[in-house]
This record gives C-alpha cells, structure tokens and sequence, in this order.
C-alpha cells in the first residue's frame, strides 16, 4: 500500500482498500414485504427491538438532516426519544445551528442505520414542537452532565480554551445540583411527522428489498416496493 510523503494514503490504494472491505457479513435476517404491518411506526418498532435484541450497539442513534433559509444541508446523530402514531421525537435546544435551521425550514430526515442486520430506514416530514410540559418533562429526564452541558448555551460557539470548557461545566453541574428543576428556555422536544418512511434490508446477493409508506393524506398509509 502507498503513503505519500505527508504520510497518507495515495489515493489509488485507498479506494482499493475501501472497495475490499467487506460488507453484509455475517446471517442477515429476512424481511417478508407483503406481511408487513399497515403502519411503518409499527414496522419501525419491530425492526428496533430485533436490533436490540441482536446486540446492535446504540440502535437508536440517528442521523438527522436538516436545511436553512439557504437551502445548504446539515446532518448530526442524535438519539431517538420515541416513535408513535404521531412521529419520530428527538430533542435541540432553539439556540443551537439545528434549532436555528428548522425555525427556517420546519422539515427534516432521519437515517437510522443497523449494519449488523443490513438494515437501514429512512424518514422524512414537517417537524413540530412538543408543548412546554413534554418539552420539560424530556429534558429533566436527561441525566446531570448532559442537562449541564445545556444550561451553557454555547452549542457551536468558538471554544479557545478547553480548561475554560471544564470550568463551565463543572460549575453548571454544581448548579444543577442546587436547582435539580431548572430548564433552560430554548429546550424543545421535536416531532418529525412523517410523509414517507422507507425501509430498506441488504441481501448478500444485492438483491435488496426497499419498501416505502406514504401518507395518503387522508390519515393512513400506502405501501410500495421499490427498485434497488
């Protein structure tokens, strides 16, 4: 394999070595299309607690991709807080650069993606607030050091300093522990209201089956399989 003198890879053997990882390892689980359930919150919990179940790490990490006013994307991996009839929830606070990009552009996408199944689902819709009483409930629910990390209100901001990061955060957790209620104002726990949700499951042999759940408008779902 080639380094070049600055001691990376020249870019030859690197596209050789990404192209000889090996992919779809391992026994992947078989998914029936036609017996899928008539909701993809349903489908979407199954395939979940079979990733749990199956050991996945962090299955319930997400990337969600959002766009501002100027239509540039931005994608970051949350956690899932929950999914149901209404939505998929995860939680920002309204000063942060995804806060600031769904005020611009209410709409988002979810990636979840399970590579130990060969899994891979994906969600797309508006995205609406919780009201103040969930929103609080969730961020109470976080434990000391994240809610501390919050009550800074320095997401994104230029740090200088590391130490002065340390100092800050030490002294907001010693706050939490004087005020265990106290919420910053920007906190929201979000919705995204799905208008499509697609679940896609690997096959060694490519022969990969995509379903897709489309709103109807009318309150239910019409399902679709796609092409790979």
């Amino acid at each position: 394999m080639g380094i070049n003198a600055r001691g990376g890879y020249v870019a030859e053997d690197l596209r050789t070595v990404l192209r000889g990882i090996e992919v779809f390892a391992g026994e992947l689980p078989v998914f029936d299309a036609s017996a899928a359930p008539a909701t993809p919150e349903e489908l979407f919990t199954q395939w979940l607690l079979h990733a749990i179940d199956a050991g996945v790490r962090e299955p319930h990490a997400m990337t969600l991709s959002t766009a501002g006013a100027d239509g540039n994307p931005s994608a970051r991996v949350l956690i899932l807080k929950n999914v149901d009839a209404q939505g998929w929830q995860f939680a920002s606070d309204r000063g942060g650069a995804k806060g600031r990009e769904l005020r611009e552009r209410p709409f988002a996408a979810l990636t979840f993606y399970w590579p130990a199944l060969a899994r891979q689902v994906r969600v797309r819709g508006p995205v609406t607030p919780a009201s103040p009483e969930a929103s609080r409930a969730d961020f109470l629910a976080r434990g000391p050091g994240a809610r501390a990390e919050s009550l800074l209100g320095r997401q994104s901001q230029p740090l200088t300093d590391p130490a002065e990061r340390t100092a800050a955060v030490a002294a907001s957790l010693a706050r939490v522990g004087r005020e265990p209620g106290l919420v910053p104002e920007g906190w929201q726990l979000l919705t995204v209201r799905a208008e499509s949700v697609e679940f896609w499951q690997g096959d060694k042999a490519r022969s990969h089956t995509r379903l897709t759940y489309r709103a109807n408008g009318n309150g239910g779902w019409e399902r679709q399989l796609l092409w790979p």
